[in-house]
């Protein structure tokens, strides 16, 4: 007669497994007992067999019980579980690697240096509330008036998620951005359009249509001046105002934007802090805002309109 159940020692002997932790995985729901002997003690069916080589291929990745237990009762596949795990681990290198580059910008420099540094990097090794406190501060002090996906924009240019996989010089620019941020009366990022924002979603599409001519020009290295960006720039505002894009126009709207020009230096500070923490995949702000003023200057210029100094 062929058997069908197995006493725990003859689970022991066929795999291998200790009895002792054969008797744990009983104990913590990992292997059903098929049934009770007549002397009480535990008996063992096929499946048995199957649960304890799944249960060894996955402790040898270093899985823990728990999670062990979710599969083989059934609660998350396997699937499941290495998907859960791979983006754990993916976390965890992301903490190791910002750390690594945590300690090389603390080591590539003298004492005194390295002590300011030290009181910086401290602000961001909690990588998911370092990105929340950036997030938080940008959502109170920008524009509510915005439409919610400009606005959204704004606040992921502005709060970039940590680089996952960053040189020293990019941790301590991210951790510079923080300290920026706490500074007290840090000047507030804001776009003061008045007329324009009673027309807010089609202008600031305008405006984001002269961002994407603005991005472009200054891949290319190309100089300011009169063209495309500077004209998308000028149309969105005329039309807001219900204006038409004359020289006239041209030359009050150049006078309205060199006075926002003058930016905080603190706040370039931020811009250029977020290139470097970015990698320079974001724009950055005052340079695109001079490159559009000074083009606008330009085109003034071209048309003998400028007043002079």
């Amino acid at each position: 007669m062929t058997q069908d159940t197995w006493s725990i020692g003859e689970l022991a002997t066929g795999t291998g497994v200790p009895v002792k932790t054969l008797r744990y995985y009983s104990d913590s729901g990992l292997l059903p007992v098929a049934r009770r002997s007549t002397g009480g003690h535990r008996r063992y069916g096929p499946e048995a067999w199957e649960r304890i080589r799944v249960i060894r291929h996955l402790r040898a990745l270093d899985m823990p019980i728990a999670t062990i237990t979710q599969v083989v009762t059934g609660e998350c596949s396997l699937g499941e579980l290495v998907a859960t795990e791979l983006e754990a681990v993916q976390e965890r290198l992301t903490e190791l690697r910002w750390r690594q580059a945590t300690l090389a910008s603390l080591d590539d420099c003298g004492s005194e240096e390295r002590l300011r540094r030290l009181g910086i990097l401290a602000r961001v090794q909690q990588l998911p509330q370092a990105r929340r406190t950036l997030t938080d501060h940008w959502y109170r002090e920008l524009c509510t008036a915005m439409p919610k996906n400009r606005l959204d924009i704004m606040i992921a240019m502005l709060s970039p998620d940590p680089p996952q996989d960053p040189e020293p010089a990019t941790v301590l620019a991210y951790a510079e951005m923080h300290l920026l941020i706490s500074t007290p009366s840090f000047t507030r990022w804001t776009q003061d359009h008045g007329e324009e924002m009673k027309d807010g979603p089609a202008f600031y599409g305008e405006i984001d249509q002269a961002a994407a001519l603005t991005v472009t020009a200054l891949a290319q290295g190309l100089a300011p001046g009169a063209g495309e960006a500077v004209n998308a720039f000028v149309s969105a505002h005329a039309r807001a105002r219900r204006e038409s894009d004359t020289p006239a126009f041209r030359e009050y709207l150049h006078g309205l934007v060199s006075k926002s020009s003058g930016f905080d230096p603190r706040l370039e500070r931020y811009w250029a802090l977020v290139a470097t923490a970015t990698g320079g995949r974001v724009l950055n702000m005052t340079v695109a805002h001079r490159w559009l003023t000074d083009g606008l200057a330009l085109s003034l210029a071209e048309q003998g309109r400028t007043r002079p100094e």
